[in-house]
């Protein structure tokens, strides 16, 4: 009988194609790790670069390691080094330096304010502070308003009036914000405090703009009602404390 014929196995091995998809693939991912990689900030490498483009000249006038073409027009960069360094950069810097020492006009509104608060002994009445906003001079309620009125009291006028003084003298926008405390508010008038902290603020801008003849766009108004409370609603001093209206003298900027 014929022995039946077997076939050998093709025993070649992984198929061609299958080794360049594997390096393709390959390229692909070590691509993608070098975006990566290049996307990550070293902050503190950032800080040293940004100083360094501070401190110097952003172009470096080192001779190139590259010939020129044309070695006859090349140009001297050590020249033009010193002539910026000796005409245009002392002017660039005097400049920065102007416009960033330039002296705040609100840090002298500010002593002259508490210098005339300390002479007429109204610390207890009115405070000044300094804050990214401006100059902020704080008024307590118990002597412009009645408990739970918005109307200003006679005995409160002679305070605004040195106040409205100080304002004709500044050109700076100005913003009055009322606050109250925590104890709830219902009338016909001021259904909450949040109308009552508004009508408080807006009765001190209308009295400004009637008695001084103030400029009506320099003012803003808001009213926060209890939400931003300088001390907590837990004493009767405490709530004192956050009855206020808060005149800020706006930064020009």
């Amino acid at each position: 009988m014929k022995r039946r014929e077997t076939r050998k196995r093709d025993s070649r091995g992984t198929p061609k194609w299958m080794v360049t998809y594997s390096d393709m693939v390959t390229l692909i991912l070590v691509f993608f790790i070098l975006l990566f990689s290049m996307s990550q900030i070293d902050l503190n490498k950032f800080k040293a670069i940004s100083e360094s483009f501070q401190n110097r000249m952003i172009l470096d006038f080192s001779s190139s390691a590259i010939p020129m073409d044309n070695p006859a027009e090349q140009i001297n960069h050590e020249e033009i080094g010193e002539q910026l360094t000796e005409h245009e950069l002392p002017s660039i810097t005097d400049d920065a330096l102007e416009q960033g020492y330039e002296e705040d006009p609100l840090n002298s509104l500010l002593e002259d304010v508490e210098a005339y608060l300390n002479e007429n002994d109204l610390n207890e009445v009115i405070t000044a502070n300094r804050t990214e906003r401006g100059v902020v001079l704080v008024l307590q309620d118990s002597i412009f308003f009645e408990t739970g009125e918005a109307d200003i009291l006679e005995e409160g006028e002679p305070f605004l009036q040195e106040i409205g003084y100080l304002l004709m003298e500044i050109p700076n926008e100005v913003k009055v914000e009322g606050h109250t405390d925590s104890r709830p508010v219902s009338s016909f008038r001021y259904p909450s405090n949040w109308e009552l902290s508004g009508g408080r603020a807006s009765s001190v801008v209308r009295y400004l703009i009637k008695q001084f003849n103030i400029d009506e766009s320099r003012f803003s108004i808001a009213g926060y009602g209890d939400t931003r409370p300088i001390m907590p609603n837990d004493t009767e001093s405490n709530m004192r404390e956050n009855r206020r209206v808060e005149i800020i003298i706006m930064n020009k900027d």
